[in-house]
């Protein structure tokens, strides 16, 4: 009980900080979830001992389900922020980042794996689809407040946070190809990739997340016609909308990430995209929802592990930050259509942030496919990317808005 009341207080205490000081955090060289993860270091077992996640239960599976809800919650205000019809309007853009981009960091990631820490291939290629998604959640840091609006061009923005929301969910076939590798024959794991993961359970959760997220847009439209809905009650709705689509894509067995953020593009789009309520929605997710996951992360960290990667990890972390995102940004520069152009490559290519997205899938890794580095080696990139995306955003978002006077 003792560790509940101080958890509470924990998390209650973060988003009260963060949110009495959030103009000046924003502007600083730190961001929310850097502080939150600082505070979840503090409290753990590695420095004051408050808090243990280890003694809750399974600790790999509550990280997971406390990742699993903070993305469904944080990717349907990333789809309520993007401007109306803005993936149609941007296929082009999008599919060059998702279509190719992306296979592009899992292959450059497992590579620097393979290479540098000599993991067997297919253990390599597991780390590397980990870590490839770009995260919504670190990135609303980045891409969202007085800072970044003022600084950095909206269609700019906007690109950074639909393909985060997008290739969260896209990362799933990438994560289960080699997990279904190490554990079937490999006629069999292919088969069931192509048949299950890629059919179902991507495209399951496409059908699904549009079909539930369309329906519930219309059901608002109809019930604000007949004045049965108050206004206040939006953001409750689009959180539980978020819940519920989650769960349900789980139950069916498909994508539950995925459809959620389909199921957000598809509610604005039935509802026409009302800016205002979205942004609320948005703020609330930042400040509640986003916030403890961090914290969390923070007390769960296996200090003893990295320590025993020796310096290798610390190359790793380079070149992962280096090279798994932006020499390929640099290169298809000319096909990314309005955010063409060598320093919005440049910014897009350095900021790729990693974090929850990483978090869910290292612990599912390691609980499906028992590679305890997709844990280990996660976690620290996760890190990294918190501490480097986080000090740099608001200086490099600033440094961006002067040069472009």
């Amino acid at each position: 009980m003792d560790s509940l009341n101080i958890a509470l207080v924990t998390v209650g205490g973060v988003v009260l900080v963060a949110g009495l000081f959030s103009n000046p955090i924003r502007r600083a060289f730190v961001s929310t979830p850097l502080l939150a993860l600082a505070v979840g270091i503090l409290l753990g077992p590695s420095v004051s001992g408050l808090l243990d996640p280890a003694e809750w239960g399974r600790q790999e599976l509550i990280l997971e389900e406390a990742a699993r809800l903070t993305l469904g919650v944080a990717l349907m205000g990333v789809a309520l922020r993007l401007p109306e019809k803005f993936p149609s309007r941007n296929w082009r853009t999008l599919a060059v980042l998702l279509g190719i981009v992306m296979p592009f960091m899992w292959l450059a990631s497992g590579f620097l794996v393979y290479v540098i820490l000599g993991l067997p291939i297919l253990a390599a290629l597991l780390v590397g689809a980990v870590i490839t998604p770009t995260d919504p959640v670190v990135s609303s840091t980045i891409v969202t407040g007085e800072v970044a609006e003022e600084n950095l061009p909206a269609e700019m923005r906007h690109t950074l946070a639909a393909e985060s929301g997008a290739n969260d969910g896209l990362a799933y076939p990438f994560v289960f190809l080699p997990i279904l590798l190490l554990s079937r024959p490999p006629g069999e794991a292919l088969s069931h990739w192509l048949t299950h993961t890629l059919l179902w359970e991507i495209g399951g959760a496409v059908a699904f997340g549009a079909l539930v997220g369309y329906g519930a847009g219309r059901l608002v439209e109809w019930a604000e016609s007949r004045d049965e809905i108050e206004e206040t009650f939006f953001l409750a709705y689009t959180i539980a909308l978020s819940l519920l689509v989650l769960g349900a894509a789980k139950l069916l067995g498909s994508d539950g990430i995925l459809a959620v953020f389909v199921a957000g593009l598809a509610f604005d789009q039935a509802v026409g995209g009302d800016r205002a309520r979205q942004e609320q929605m948005q703020e609330s997710v930042t400040r509640f929802f986003i916030l403890p996951i961090f914290v969390l992360l923070g007390l769960a960290l296996p200090w003893q592990e990295w320590l025993d990667l020796g310096w290798s990890a610390l190359l790793l972390v380079a070149a992962v930050l280096f090279l798994r995102r932006l020499p390929a940004l640099l290169v298809l520069n000319p096909l990314l259509g309005p955010v063409r152009g060598l320093r919005k490559a440049l910014f897009l290519g350095w900021f790729g942030p990693i974090g929850v997205a990483a978090l869910y899938y290292a612990t599912l890794s390691q609980r499906e496919a028992g590679v305890s580095e997709a844990w280990v080696v996660g976690s620290l990139v996760i890190c990294a990317s918190i501490i480097v995306h986080g000090m740099s955003a608001a200086p490099l978002s600033k440094l961006y808005g002067r040069k472009s006077e």
